[in-house]
């Protein structure tokens, strides 16, 4: 057996052109690169902004994190293709050095464009698939840690992960009771960062946006214990058409209402050896907060085996109306799903490869991971009623991204021969007609 590696004119990435067609879809890149201000000598541009962004973009989107990977790729006739140089004729990708320039050649005031244009795009695409028909629009907001391996500028220590890291604090909507959940805001913040910080500035910008594009829609806002707070809780009051649920922590006078309730609940498990929890609600004002507000709990005994039986209050905070069973575990407890999305983007983009000294070129990093995130969520969303439905980036990358094509072509055309043994043939061909291909 011999293997060479002599294959010209020839690709494992040859799924890449269903980004491409994704990205047709939703004008993510072309908005993003408005964003953006050229600075660079015209005479010594070799290549454009807009052709940098889908580099780094489709590059992340199909597993090359690193700007080092430029290297490896610049004279693939897929990626090529995809920022539009002609795979035969045409100059190679752009290098390492000149990426890291353009990383770091952003300001803050093109990042809050960036931001802005995301929110906006994603908002825009999904105004335009579910139409009319969207009666509820879910905003979940959570942070997650990056972790730190240098001196990074505003990565600082975090007691709660302990490491030193940034925190960036990602947001996502989900539509009804569809099972996806849609990043709209990625926002790199320092590692010691207050959880609240930045939230009430994401809301202020998502929540006008979703009124305009869901006329009809209800807005529910879900946060966890750690967003908790009296200004967030009267910004959420002012805005017309909002629900929302946010976690609490517990204290002594959260304690004294459930109560009751705990006593009770313990004697149900001590009667069966089980799990137990009971369902109730009250009125609480904190001592900084503007009014009284409704407050369910859910007072819980835990068996574990082995071990003793242990306390489990929960407690949130809402303005809605049903009842406290319904509440916390057909609509607050959803927003655990999250985490799913929270760990596609660690394990799926590496939206955590922020490694460049400074602050705004690791945010821009962000902005780019999100971008190719959300492109994998568009053919993931076109790949409805196939197997990969629910897969994760990751497999989405593995089944329909990497597979070996050879590029050949005329004047007039572009031709992609894929393997006929191909297993993942008939998803393929669903998500590319979906997103616009023709057939025969």
């Amino acid at each position: 057996m011999t293997t060479a590696f002599d294959l010209p004119h020839s690709s494992s990435d040859g799924g890449g052109i269903l980004l491409r067609a994704a990205d047709q879809q939703l004008g993510l890149i072309r908005e993003f690169s408005q964003c953006l201000v050229e600075r660079r000598e015209p005479g010594k541009v070799a290549h454009g902004l807009e052709e940098l962004v889908m580099q780094r973009v489709f590059g992340m989107a199909c597993g090359y994190a690193d700007a080092n990977d430029a290297a490896r790729l610049k004279e693939d006739p897929v990626h090529r293709l995809l920022v539009g140089i002609d795979p035969r004729t045409g100059n190679t990708l752009a290098s390492q050095p000149t990426l890291s320039r353009f990383e770091n050649g952003v300001n803050s005031r093109e990042l809050y464009w960036l931001g802005w244009t995301l929110g906006e795009v994603v908002i825009d695409r999904h105004r335009k698939r579910v139409r009319k028909s969207c009666r509820r629009v879910t905003v979940d907001l959570d942070v997650t840690d990056d972790p730190a391996h240098g001196n990074q500028q505003f990565t600082m220590f975090n007691g709660f992960y302990d490491a030193n890291c940034y925190l960036p604090l990602l947001g996502f909507l989900r539509f009804d009771d569809e099972p996806d959940q849609f990043l709209f805001t990625s926002v790199l913040r320092p590692g010691n960062a207050p959880t609240q910080r930045g939230v009430l500035g994401v809301l202020g910008r998502v929540l006008p946006l979703l009124r305009d594009a869901f006329p009809k829609a209800r807005i529910l806002v879900r946060l966890d214990g750690g967003f908790a707070c009296s200004e967030l809780f009267d910004h959420l009051d002012a805005e017309p058409r909002v629900d929302y649920i946010v976690g609490m922590a517990k204290n002594e006078r959260l304690l004294r209402i459930s109560a009751s309730a705990m006593k009770k609940v313990k004697s149900k498990a001590r009667d069966s050896q089980e799990s137990e929890r009971i369902y109730g609600e009250g009125r609480y004002q904190a001592r900084k907060w503007s009014q009284e507000r409704r407050i369910l709990y859910k007072a819980e005994i835990v068996h574990f085996e082995g071990r003793p039986p242990k306390e489990n209050p929960r407690f949130v905070v809402t303005n809605m109306k049903q009842s406290p069973r319904f509440l916390y575990e057909k609509v607050y407890c959803y927003r655990g799903e999250i985490e799913n999305r929270i760990k596609e983007l660690h394990y799926g983009v590496d939206i955590g490869r922020t490694s460049c000294h400074r602050f705004l070129a690791n945010q821009f990093r962000v902005f780019l991971t999100a971008a190719a995130y959300v492109l994998l969520q568009e053919i993931r969303l076109a790949a409805r009623g196939t197997s990969l439905e629910r897969a994760q980036a990751s497999t989405i990358r593995e089944r329909l991204l990497k597979v070996g094509a050879i590029v050949t072509g005329s004047v007039r055309r572009v031709l992609f021969r894929l393997p006929d043994t191909f297993p993942f043939r008939s998803e393929w061909l669903r998500v590319a007609t979906t997103l616009g291909a023709s057939t025969g």
